[in-house]
């Protein structure tokens, strides 16, 4: 039995025009697809074809195709059906909405609809538009109207049915310590200051040492205020992230400060990062200001 050799993950949004497509796309993108918006039906196969060779991070792709490109209607299909059977995972989702609901988007946002060409309405366009992408529709592994649908239940959506179960399960989120002598990073969506915990920097034997240095890691340990802070901060950060999902934050920048940034900050920072791991969310962990002056 001969080997399938195609094993990327392609999802495919299409839809009417108005019903979010461009939303969805960015939901993808944030649980790990490679996006692409509005390619051309006659260049599906040439791509499917380089990210099935393609290495790393192009197992999994989501691509927008509508109305706007020319030959969708005609070539989509038979495209979207050669692909299922040369043993692309393939999914298809079709995003609509009600009429006047599309109608009062098209509105709000002052844009102008594909089909609404000369003097036609928008209404009319909708509606032309529907008729025509009929027989794509029925091609549709999920169809989702979005008429009562949030941005952010839309975002939601998507990520619980095509994020993979072994991807991170939350925001990115980006670890750092600094030296408050040379301010707070810009960035920062929490500062937390541990100015107040002892301060290696008096100890002649750990001056010299930063907070990756494991004989300065067991120096705050061995207060229970730093084991009862880092037990609280932790507490709070777990408690807040799936607070941060809700609302669609993909990123997340926790800061942690010290006078120096070079012991108690990166310490703390180290152990916060080591415990987010743990929990399977993606984590980068940088130290600003450990080389100090």
């Amino acid at each position: 039995m001969k080997k399938k050799k195609a094993q990327a993950r392609f999802v495919f949004i299409t839809g009417l025009s108005g019903s979010g497509k461009t939303l969805a796309m960015k939901a993808l993108e944030d649980a790990g697809f490679f996006c692409v918006d509005n390619l051309p039906p006659s260049l599906l196969g040439p791509f499917a074809e380089l990210t099935a060779k393609g290495g790393e991070g192009l197992d999994r792709v989501a691509v927008v195709a509508d109305i706007r490109e020319r030959g969708f209607l005609k070539d989509f299909p038979d495209v979207f059906r050669r692909l299922r059977h040369r043993g692309f995972k393939t999914s298809l989702i079709f995003l609509e909405a009600r009429e006047e609901i599309l109608v009062r988007r098209f509105s709000e946002s002052r844009r102008p609809h594909p089909l609404a060409v000369g003097k036609g309405s928008v209404r009319d366009a909708v509606r032309k538009e529907r008729r025509k992408l009929a027989a794509i529709r029925r091609l549709a592994d999920q169809v989702l109207d979005t008429s009562e649908m949030t941005v952010h239940e839309l975002r939601r959506y998507l990520l619980e049915h095509f994020q993979d179960l072994g991807a991170p399960r939350g925001p990115a989120i980006n670890v750092l310590s600094f030296s408050y002598k040379y301010g707070v990073p810009h960035d920062a969506d929490l500062v937390f200051d541990v100015r107040f915990l002892v301060n290696p920097f008096f100890e002649k034997s750990l001056r010299n040492k930063d907070g990756n240095d494991p004989a300065v890691e067991r120096f705050l340990l061995s207060f229970p205020a730093t084991n009862e802070f880092i037990q609280k901060l932790d507490s709070f950060v777990n408690y807040l992230i799936p607070q941060y999902m809700s609302e669609g934050k993909s990123y997340l920048t926790i800061a942690i400060g010290c006078t120096g940034g070079r012991h108690r900050s990166v310490m703390v920072a180290n152990e916060m990062a080591r415990r987010l791991e743990k929990r399977g969310l993606s984590v980068t962990l940088a130290h600003r200001d450990v080389e100090g002056e």
